[in-house]
This record gives C-alpha cells, structure tokens and sequence, in this order.
C-alpha cells in the first residue's frame, strides 16, 4: 500500500539509498534498546549519505524535499531503527522548517546551510519538567538577559532527542527585559553548555533524550535568531508531520514480522500454517486496514499542506485552522493506529512477542512515545470541537 503515495523518481532514489542501510540498522537495533546505547555509527551513516539535508534548499546544497517527500524517508527508515529514526527526524523537520518559513536573518540562514551541507545535526530544545509540554503555553524557565552586547543563558532543557550528537540546541529562552520567548542557536561547544545524561526510560532508549544544561552561557546578539508571534495564533507547521511518520514505519516494521512468523509459523495442532486461520487472518486484516486508513491521513494531510504553501495565496484565519487540525489529526491518527497494529501483531505471534529477543515488544514500547509527542491527544480534540463550533 505505502507504494501507492511514492510520486516521484528522485523520491524513489532516496528510498534506494536508505535500502543500503536497511540491514545494518535493523541488526543493532536490538542491542541499541537493551544497552540504551545512543545510535553514533548510524547517524554518521546518515550524513555520509547525506540524510541530515534532505530539507535543506536544493539551491542551498540540499535536495529540496518538502514535508510530503520527507515523512516516505522518515517512514522507511524507522522501520529498521525507531531510535535512529526519531533522532535524525528532528533535523530533517527542523531544516525543513526553517528554510521553508525563513524564520532568521538571511544571512543566519546562509552561514548555517553550510553547516547542514557538511553534515550538522540540529534539535529544538523546548521541553521543561516545570512546564510540562510546552505547546500547553508555560513560560521557559531558561532565562536569557543581556549584559553589554553579549546574552547569558541560564537553564536546563529536558528531552532533547539526539543530544549526544547534535551540533546545535535551538533552544527557548525568557527574556525578561522584553516579556518574551526568544530561540537562541546554540553550538555545542560553547563554554557552560553540558549534556547530563538522565534518559531512562522504556521506549526509544536509544534517542539519547537528555537533559541539556546551561549554566552561564555567553552568546552573541546575533544568535537570538526567533522570537515567536504565540499572540498571532498557533503557526501552521505541516513538518510535525515528520514525527507520526516514524511512528508508522515502526508500526510497518510490526507489520513485516506478524506477516513473516504467520506464513511460517507451523504448530503440530494445524495443518500448514497459522496465515490459514481464521482469527488470525482477521487480524492481519484489521492491521492492513489500520495501516492504509493512517497512511491516507497523513500523507493526506502532507499533500494538502504542500499545496497550500505552494499556491503562495493568503489564508484566512479559518482556513489556517483547517489545515493545522488536519496536520493535528493525522498525528492523532498515525500514533494511536501504530499502537493498535503493533498490539494486534503481538496478538498473532502470541506470547513468543514478549521474548526480549523478539523485536515486538520493543515496537510495542516505542510507538507509546508518540503519544507524549505535541500535540497530545486531548489539545487535537479540543482544537476540532472549536472549529466545528464556530462553523455552525
């Protein structure tokens, strides 16, 4: 099914050329969950490969994806290594992102393309455990006040996917003096700046999701590089989508293996082999058409959202509410249908599933994580009761 949304023939080469490391990042991805090891030698196959600038410009060096092109890469790819997957993902949306909105200083943008086409690695460092999930609107406790015509950052982030390997923290700050949320680019090398290693938990162990530290950080004026308009309404970001995308592959991932120990499972109860059962035809039914409904959702929306930036044609405020629930919608989706297939892959394997060798309890684990992802699922239904409401 997934075959029926690839359009074009350089998204067909991308897909080839992830296929080069389709084996390798499956065979360790085992040892990757179990030892919670941060996935190093993947992600520098990935920017030998150049992965981390699919997104980028093509006048830029990059290859000029948008958000449509990039969550069949995303997908593809979690479904050999769900933490490599997320790890990487959020350069890819974050490049992405970026470019496409043009959120800094041209010559900002300029100097760290050229970071991205030699391979730099970026996430937003956002979340805090006071604030909770910081789409709900908490003030950062990350401070940021000026002395002379330097900043001085102070904080600490949490959940900051990738951070062993990331080259810059795009990281939100309050700015006292203005009353405001300003993003900060953050290299990581710069003095006061530390990873503290507090990841441990049981889904995507191997995303090095850290907390980053700033402790008397000295930046440049120039580095306070966005300060968001929160007043102007939510911003319509279609490269969220990145996220659920990778949720999928792994759901796709539990998919293959269901399917495979199916057609090759044969107890002595039965003749030929459990695909011939009933119930268990019935649940591979019910994952195929969990997998199809959440595909057409969000590459669905993904089309929509591509179109629209596109037309270049102003929106109204309705119809900017539209198209984020949509994005909204398709998160909500994807991460609950992943969970539902992988349960229902579990239900045919049985109880050889829970084996700690058998890759589907690491599915099984790994695709929850999406729910704690933006937005949850109460802030999607509560967006679309508002919607529905003001239309009638």
């Amino acid at each position: 099914m997934k075959s029926l949304f690839i359009k074009t023939e350089e998204q067909r080469k991308w897909l080839e050329k992830l296929k080069s490391v389709e084996e390798e990042f499956k065979g360790n991805a085992q040892q990757i969950d179990e030892q919670s090891i941060f996935p190093y030698a993947h992600i520098q196959k990935l920017r030998d490969l150049g992965y981390t600038k699919i997104t980028l410009p093509k006048e830029l060096g990059g290859d000029g994806f948008n958000v449509y092109d990039a969550i069949l890469m995303q997908e593809t790819l979690a479904s050999f290594d769900g933490s490599t997957a997320l790890s990487i993902g959020w350069t890819v949306l974050t490049v992405g992102e970026l470019f496409e909105n043009k959120y800094w200083e041209p010559a900002k943008l300029a100097t760290f393309a050229k970071e991205v086409v030699n391979g730099a690695i970026i996430n937003r460092a956002v979340s805090e455990v006071a604030t909770g999930s910081p789409i709900r609107g908490g003030r950062p406790g990350t401070s940021a006040k000026r002395n002379g015509d330097k900043w001085i950052i102070n904080g600490r982030k949490s959940y900051t996917t990738g951070s062993p390997e990331l080259d810059y923290f795009l990281t939100s700050a309050w700015i006292e003096e203005e009353g405001k949320i300003g993003f900060f680019l953050i290299h990581k090398d710069t003095p006061g700046l530390a990873i503290e290693e507090t990841w441990d938990v049981i889904a995507m162990r191997g995303t090095g999701s850290h907390d980053l530290v700033l402790n008397e950080v000295k930046l440049d004026e120039s580095d306070l590089v966005e300060i968001p308009d929160y007043a102007a309404g939510s911003k319509l970001n279609g490269w969220q989508l990145i996220i659920p995308a990778t949720y999928l592959g792994i759901a796709q991932a539990a998919q293959d293996y269901a399917v495979q120990f199916a057609n090759n499972h044969s107890p002595n109860s039965i003749e030929g082999t459990i695909a011939s059962l009933p119930n268990v035809q019935a649940l591979l039914g019910e994952i195929e058409l969990a997998l199809t409904q959440a595909r057409f959702a969000l590459y669905g929306a993904a089309q929509c959202y591509v179109e629209l930036k596109n037309s270049g044609d102003p929106l109204s405020e309705e119809e900017g509410m539209l198209i984020v629930n949509a994005v909204n919608v398709a998160k909500h989706t994807v991460t609950n249908a992943a969970i539902t297939v992988v349960d229902k892959a579990m239900r045919v394997v049985g109880a050889k599933s829970l084996q700690r060798s058998n890759p589907l309890q690491r599915y099984y684990r790994d695709v929850r994580a999406g729910l704690h992802n933006p937005p949850m699922d109460d802030l999607t239904i509560k967006k679309l009761a508002e919607v529905v409401l003001k239309q009638k």
